[in-house]
């Protein structure tokens, strides 16, 4: 696999700095039932990576500071890590909000034959990669025989009450561009999926359109390709400043499966620590006594790919629609 840090390290992408801290995600592992092409985490069925019992009580023990609102989980699969309940129910009774970033297919491996009904009774927020409602397209990007898997999932989570209005039970789906494209207008798309899906019964809250970042697999991928330059370049000039202000990583910390932090899930897999005392990890107990409002945040090329365009968030589109 190709580096890809080397490649945006020197940057000129302007400073950010911290707001007011609300969610931490934790990524669990980078084991994953699937490989897509567009994976920023690398992650697969042969990867090892898993958070411990000792680091997911570390991670509680944060939590129990009353520092953030949201639990934000994921991975990989985040749901075949033995310590994803413990810290769903965890989070829970301390009165989180938690998500769960889930591949849909998750939900119909052996062993998870109640993962649907125990999101349901902890009434955690799914995030469901959905990257495209036509088959072809999706098992062309995640492989093959996961449109149908997905739409089996989807279902499984509908008749829980999921993406029902009045459930509170609430399902949301995330789209990837196919290759070093931007996505389009999210609300136009989100349409789209709302009368494809809907002819398959199918119902969610909302669609997140998300930009593919030129790291890990995916950026390996555009250097073999010779389109990493050129994809580097249409991230620049799509560039909107008013999207810096409300980039995700100013209100969000990112924790890794051995309980490092980070700016963001993206800083993550290029081994961008939090810049703290000139350290090169940092750790989340380091954290419980620390204030992070204000403090700057480690950017790099790649971040050009939150602002360009629309902008790309964890929550989808940054800028609304004119």
């Amino acid at each position: 696999m190709h580096a890809t840090l080397p490649r945006l390290k020197n940057t000129d992408f302007p400073p950010v700095r911290r707001a007011r801290l609300e969610t931490l995600q934790v990524n669990l592992g980078y084991r994953c039932n699937q490989s897509c092409l567009h994976c920023h985490v690398n992650a697969g069925p042969s990867r090892k990576e898993q958070m411990s019992r000792a680091t997911a009580d570390e991670v509680l023990d944060y939590l129990r500071g009353g520092r953030v609102r949201n639990l934000d989980l994921t991975g990989g699969a985040p749901e075949l890590n033995e310590q994803f309940r413990y810290l769903v129910e965890g989070a829970r009774a301390l009165g989180l909000h938690v998500i769960d970033r889930c591949n849909l297919t998750i939900l119909n491996e052996p062993g998870q034959e109640d993962l649907a009904a125990f999101l349901a009774h902890h009434r955690v927020e799914v995030i469901a990669s959905m990257p495209c409602y036509l088959p072809g397209n999706v098992d062309g990007q995640r492989g093959k025989g996961v449109y149908a898997g997905s739409i089996a999932a989807l279902r499984k989570l509908n008749a829980l009450g999921y993406g029902q209005a009045a459930s509170g039970l609430v399902l949301n789906l995330v789209y990837n561009p196919a290759g070093p494209v931007l996505p389009p207008p999210q609300a136009q798309l989100e349409a789209d999926y709302r009368r494809e899906l809907g002819r398959l019964g199918i119902v969610f809250n909302q669609l997140f359109t998300l930009s593919n970042m030129p790291i890990e697999r995916f950026g390996s991928t555009l250097i073999s390709r010779r389109q990493f330059d050129d994809y580097l370049q249409l991230l620049k000039r799509a560039h909107l400043a008013a999207n810096v202000e409300q980039v995700m990583c100013r209100h969000l910390l990112s924790v890794d499966w051995q309980g490092y932090v980070y700016d963001c899930d993206f800083n993550q897999m290029l081994g961008l620590p939090v810049p703290l005392n000139d350290r090169d990890r940092v750790h989340l107990r380091e954290l419980r006594q620390v204030e992070l409002e204000g403090r700057p945040v480690t950017v790099a090329d790649h971040c050009y790919g939150c602002t360009a365009g629309q902008g790309s968030s964890c929550g989808g589109a940054l800028t609304p629609p004119d």
